[in-house]
């Protein structure tokens, strides 16, 4: 009886020593705070939204948004800012939407994008409203100092929606894109195998009936692409592409709370996946849930954890993130500030 006591106790171990190496390593990498700064200190504009980053061949960092007296406004136009040593520069109007003398309609949602030839190139939408704007761009060949005349897409094609395109290693750009029609929303992607200059559209699956717009695009290490979703689900809805952007799965809800918020990614140069997100579930007001903006790591697409909180109020709005690794590892962030400013937060990992 005593031999088998021991016995027992022997296995109880054992099993208790495979459980714990079982678990995942729960501990967090951490995360310092380089910067935290406001971009404006006065601003050409009441209302601003919608921020893009990009690094600049000198290491500086441009940043764009919308702004005007209010989202919606004719007046609502596209501008850029740079960050030069310790300071931002005056925003610089880049593109409005002036159609003629009698007719001008808001600008929205500006993306920036560097190709590998060092083009930057800066998207955005032009039009009274989401479901009937068209894609515009113009193109840069000296860091945005000087830009190219505004060029509308090709028909279908809209352009990056919010979240900024990838370039996989054979040269292919994937642009994350979507369509808002009234009750409609369709997430698609845009493909270029040109550097940009020709573009093909790639639809997601629409039967799941979800409601699905702005995707944002990580690569995975087994050169899985990783697309998470703004939706109507009070969570982020994925879908994956393991040929390059050519197919994707069906829609599947994450585990992700998300109060029909806009989000963005990247995926480190280390391989960790890093997401920006509102953390709330949603409710009937749009505004509902965009207090709270959190950061997310996952090394593998599947398990996410919270590691730092960039806002946590009981009220107000950031929303809309944007984020990049520049050249030296760091992390830039940016996200509306209430409407009246965009912050630019620099985190390393």
């Amino acid at each position: 009886m005593q031999t088998t006591k021991y016995i027992l106790i022997a296995l109880i171990i054992a099993a208790s020593i495979l459980e714990t190496a079982a678990q995942p390593d729960t501990k967090l990498p951490e995360v310092e705070l380089i910067e935290n700064e406001l971009i404006f200190t006065e601003a050409p504009f009441k209302q601003c939204h919608a921020s893009s980053l990009a690094e600049l061949s000198n290491g500086n960092i441009m940043g764009v948004l919308f702004g005007g007296t209010y989202e919606r406004h004719p007046d609502v136009c596209i501008w850029g800012s740079v960050k030069s040593t310790e300071v931002w520069s005056k925003p610089v109007l880049l593109a409005d939407g002036i159609i003629n003398d009698s007719v001008r309609y808001p600008t929205w949602n500006p993306v920036l994008f560097k190709t590998k030839n060092d083009e930057l190139y800066l998207f955005y939408k032009v039009g009274p409203s989401p479901d009937k704007w068209w894609g515009m761009y113009k193109k840069s060949t000296d860091d945005g100092q000087t830009w190219s005349e505004p060029i509308k897409l090709q028909e279908s094609i809209l352009g990056p929606v919010k979240n900024k395109p990838i370039c996989l290693p054979g040269g292919r750009i994937i642009s994350p894109s979507s369509v808002e029609r009234g009750n409609i929303w369709n997430a698609h992607m845009e493909l270029s195998d040109d550097d940009g200059n020709t573009w093909s559209k790639v639809l997601i699956d629409t039967t799941t009936g979800f409601k699905l717009i702005q995707p944002t695009l990580l690569t995975l290490s087994d050169g899985t692409i990783l697309a998470l979703m703004r939706s109507d689900q009070n969570c982020i809805v994925e879908s994956r592409s393991e040929d390059m952007g050519a197919t994707w799965s069906k829609p599947e809800k994450t585990n992700i709370p998300n109060p029909n918020s806009g989000i963005d990614a990247v995926t480190l140069k280390t391989g960790l996946l890093v997401l920006v997100y509102n953390p709330e579930s949603g409710g009937e007001e749009w505004s509902k849930g965009r207090n709270k903006l959190y950061v997310m790591i996952s090394e593998d697409g599947n398990i996410w954890r919270n590691v730092y909180k960039l806002e946590d109020k009981t009220s107000g709005e950031y929303s809309y993130p944007a984020i990049i690794e520049t050249s030296d590892g760091s992390v830039h962030i940016s996200y509306t500030y209430n409407r009246v400013n965009i912050k630019h937060v620099v985190l390393k990992f």
